[in-house]
C-alpha cells in the first residue's frame, strides 16, 4: 500500500473541524497572527499574568496547520540563532544566559502540559547525535566543545559501542548524547494549547487568513479585527504578506512515519529509552521513537521552492519519500522491508543570518516572533513568555536576551534566492559524498558553503 501523503501531517489521525471564522469587524486589546506554538504560547502567558485582557487570535486554516503540526517533535534546547553572532552584539553572558533558559524552556513545557493536561506524549530522554565517518566525528566533537563553551556542560562524548548501547546506528564512529530534549508528538501539543488558552478567556478565529497587518488592525477576507497591540507569529507562512517576501525564507523540510516496528526489528535497534536521534551530515536527519512505536524521521530534500512558494497541505513528490526511506535503511539497516506509512512536508522560516527575533514597536503597537531556523518547538515557549513580558512592558531579564529587536537582513531577490539555496543545498550534498569517502575531516565545499550562508 502506497504512503498517505501530505494530508498536513502523520500526526494528525484525523484532520481537525475548524473553529468559525471572523464573524466580521471586532476589537481586542492583543492581537495574535498565526495560532501555532508562538502565538499560543504568547496568549497562554498574557492570560496567566491579566485574566482580564482581550486576546483574540486569527489563524488561515486551524491551530497547528503550519510547522507547530509537522515537526519532528524534538523539544530541545538547540538554540535558534547564531550563539557567536549574538554574542558579537549582545556579550557572550547574555548568550549563555539565553541558552540556559531555553534548556530551562523543556522543562517549563512539561509542567505546563501537566498541569493543563495536555496529554502529548512527552518523554524525556535526551538526545543522540552520531557521527557515521571520520569527518562527521571531527564535527560532533567540535560541536560538544562549542556547546560546552555556551554553558552545556552535561552533554557527553559517547564512544562507538557507548552509542551503540543506546541505539544501533549502522557505520557508527562517535555519538554524543545531550539530556536536554524530550520527544513530544507535535499536533498533540499544539491542539491542546489552543483549547487550554480558548479556555482561559482567549478568542480563537480560524479559516481567518490575514490579508494585511497595519497599526492597529489586522486586515482579513471576513473583516477587520482592531487593536493597539498586533504580533505577527507567521513563522514560514511569513513571505505570504505584503512586503515581507524576502523577510524570512521559507525552508522546506520533509518528514516520513514507518508503521509500527514489530518487537524483533526494536530488540535489533535498541533504542528504549526515548532519545531523539540525529547526524552530523550537511544533509542531516532527524528522528524519534514514537509513543505507537514507529519511526519519524525527516531531512531536507528538496529545500526551497521558487518564489518562497509553500506546499499544498504538505503533499510532496514520491522521490522524497523514497530518498528519506533511504537515509532510514541506510543509517537503521534493520528497518528495511518494514512500509513507509506516511510523507509529508512544512515549512520553517530561517532568517538571512540563522537568528531568530522578537520585537514589539511601542510606537505603532506592531511586533513579531519568529524565524526559528528549525529549532522552534522549545524555542517558542520562551518567546511567548517574552513577548508577553514586552506587551505588559515589563523590564525582564527576558526582554534583555540577544534575541529581543535583532535584525536580520532581508533574503535576495529572485532567482537568486533561488539559485544561491539550491546551488548550496547540492554544494552540501557533494560535500556529504566526498566525507562518505573517507575525508578526515569536513569537505572544503561545506566550509565554503557555511561561509557563504553563516550557518551556524
Amino acid at each position: 500500500m502506497a504512503p498517505v501523503n501530505g494530508a498536513v501531517s502523520h500526526w494528525y489521525t484525523q484532520l481537525p473541524t475548524p473553529r468559525p471564522g471572523l464573524p466580521g469587524d471586532r476589537d481586542a486589546d492583543v492581537c495574535i497572527v498565526g495560532a501555532g506554538y508562538t502565538g499560543l504560547w504568547t496568549a497562554y502567558y498574557l492570560k496567566q499574568a491579566d485574566p482580564g485582557l482581550r486576546i483574540t487570535l486569527l489563524e488561515a486554516r486551524f491551530a497547528g496547520f503550519g510547522a507547530s503540526g509537522r515537526n519532528g517533535g524534538w523539544l530541545s534546547g538547540l538554540p535558534p540563532g547564531h550563539r557567536a553572532l549574538l554574542a558579537k552584539t549582545h556579550g557572550r553572558g547574555n548568550v549563555i544566559a539565553w541558552q540556559h533558559m531555553l534548556n530551562e524552556s523543556i522543562d517549563e513545557v512539561i509542567g505546563v502540559a501537566g498541569r493543563e493536561g495536555i496529554d502529548a506524549d512527552i518523554l524525556k530522554g535526551g538526545n543522540l547525535e552520531v557521527a557515521r565517518n571520520p569527518a562527521q566525528a571531527k564535527r560532533l566533537r567540535a560541536q560538544v566543545d562549542e556547546d560546552r563553551r555556551w554553558g552545556v556542560e552535561d552533554v557527553q562524548i559517547l564512544t562507538a559501542d557507548e552509542a551503540a548501547d543506546r541505539i544501533r546506528v549502522d557505520n557508527l564512529a562517535l555519538g554524543a548524547f545531550n539530556p536536554h530534549c524530550a520527544r513530544i508528538q507535535p499536533a498533540k501539543l499544539a491542539r491542546g494549547l489552543a483549547d487550554v488558552v480558548e479556555r482561559l478567556g482567549a478568542t480563537v478565529y480560524e479559516q481567518t487568513p490575514v490579508t494585511r497587518i497595519e497599526p492597529g488592525r489586522a486586515v482579513t477576507p471576513q473583516g477587520t479585527l482592531r487593536a493597539p497591540v498586533i504580533l505577527r507569529a507567521t513563522e514560514g507562512f511569513t513571505a505570504r504578506l505584503p512586503g515581507l517576501r524576502r523577510r524570512w525564507l521559507p525552508m522546506n523540510s520533509a518528514m516520513i512515519a514507518t508503521d509500527p516496528l514489530p518487537q524483533q526489528v526494536w530488540d535489533a535497534i535498541g533504542w528504549r529509552n526515548g532519545e531523539t536521534l540525529g547526524d552530523l551530515a550537511h544533509g542531516f536527519f532527524y528522528a524519534q521513537r514514537t509513543a505507537d512505536g514507529r519511526i519519524a524521521l525527516g531531512g531536507r530534500a528538496v529545500p526551497y521552492r521558487y518564489g518562497s512558494r509553500i506546499d499544498r497541505d504538505g503533499s510532496l513528490g514520491q522521490d522524497t519519500i523514497d530518498y528519506l526511506t533511504g537515509v532510514l535503511n541506510t543509517a537503521l539497516p534493520q528497518t528495511r522491508g518494514v512500509p513507509i506509512a506516511h510523507g509529508w512536508c512544512g515549512a520553517l522560516a530561517v532568517p538571512r543570518d540563522w537568528s531568530a527575533t522578537i520585537g514589539l514597536n511601542p510606537a505603532t503597537g506592531l511586533g513579531e516572533a519568529g524565524g526559528y531556523v528549525g529549532h522552534g518547538v522549545t524555542a517558542t515557549n520562551l518567546a511567548g513568555r517574552t513577548c508577553a513580558d514586552l506587551v505588559l512592558k515589563r523590564d525582564t531579564e527576558l526582554t534583555a536576551l540577544p534575541w529581543v529587536n535583532h535584525r536580520s537582513k532581508a533574503w535576495e531577490p529572485e532567482p537568486l534566492r533561488w539559485l544561491g539555496v539550491r546551488g548550496l543545498s547540492t554544494a552540501y550534498q557533494l560535500a556529504d559524498r566526498h566525507e562518505a569517502r573517507g575525508r578526515q575531516s569536513t569537505s572544503p565545499i561545506a566550509a565554503l558553503a557555511n561561509r557563504i550562508t553563516r550557518r551556524p
